[in-house]
């Protein structure tokens, strides 16, 4: 790619070391603007990335949609991990656009990272919901840092909706289904990876994104009172306050 085209684009590289001092690095590459994923994967699909292999309960496409996008995006990482564990350890570095991240940790959770990003980037009519995230994508994310920029993300879009005349879901109704939805993907994601592969670390990372979206409408209803002291400034303040104030000089 050009100089140019790259200056377009939002780059996150995956680099994993092994104990056996084997190495593996993953380019992602998504439109700057979009978040689509830029996947120049010309290679043969193999047969579980056919849309009705293990096809998802919800999927949406059409049946003149020949391949599961999200399963011919992830088919190359798929089959670069075929036979490895999931316990396996590796010493991860991510290399994003603002700063670079590095971390020992097992392969699934670093897959989950990657499946993660492919998944929502792949334009699946289900999953694209999420992929304003991947412009944020904080690798090695804990639940609570997830489930933050989750809810996070969809208040913007609902303050967004709010701006152009259509009214908004301010009790996260929405985000609810949104991750039902997601999840019915994630077991159908994972059934695909069961059959294509001989062990189980594909399987796991997807396995560990199912726990993050199994576990929203619980962090709705129970966790945000866990965080709300974080938010005692605007509270337990005068909320007229912080409407039209001007700094001082």
């Amino acid at each position: 790619m050009t100089e140019q085209t790259h200056a377009k684009l939002l780059r996150y590289v995956y680099k994993l070391s092994f104990d056996n001092g084997d190495e593996k690095e993953f380019e992602i590459l998504l439109d700057e603007a979009s978040l689509e994923l830029q996947s120049d994967n010309n290679e043969p699909k193999p047969d579980w990335t056919k849309l009705k292999y293990s096809q998802c309960e919800n999927c949406p496409l059409s049946d003149s949609v020949q391949y599961c996008p999200i399963a011919v995006n992830l088919s190359r990482l798929v089959s670069s991990f075929a036979d490895a564990a999931s316990y396996e350890a590796a010493l991860v570095t991510v290399e994003s656009p603002q700063r670079t991240y590095v971390k020992k940790t097992t392969l699934q959770k670093a897959l989950s990272a990657i499946i993660g990003i492919y998944m929502v980037t792949s334009n699946c009519p289900v999953m694209d919901k999420l992929r304003p995230m991947t412009r944020f994508h904080l690798p090695f994310a804990n639940s609570l840092e997830t489930f933050f920029r989750s809810i996070s993300s969809y208040l913007v879009a609902q303050f967004l909706l709010k701006t152009k005349g259509t009214e908004p879901d301010w009790e996260l109704k929405g985000l609810r289904e949104i991750y039902k939805q997601v999840n019915v993907v994630n077991k159908g994601m994972s059934q695909r990876l069961l059959n294509a592969t001989k062990t189980d670390a594909n399987v796991n990372a997807v396995v560990i994104l199912h726990s993050f979206g199994d576990g929203i409408s619980y962090f709705i209803d129970n966790g945000l009172a866990d965080i709300e002291p974080m938010f005692d400034v605007f509270l337990k303040g005068d909320k007229d306050s912080f409407a039209g104030s001007v700094p001082p000089n």
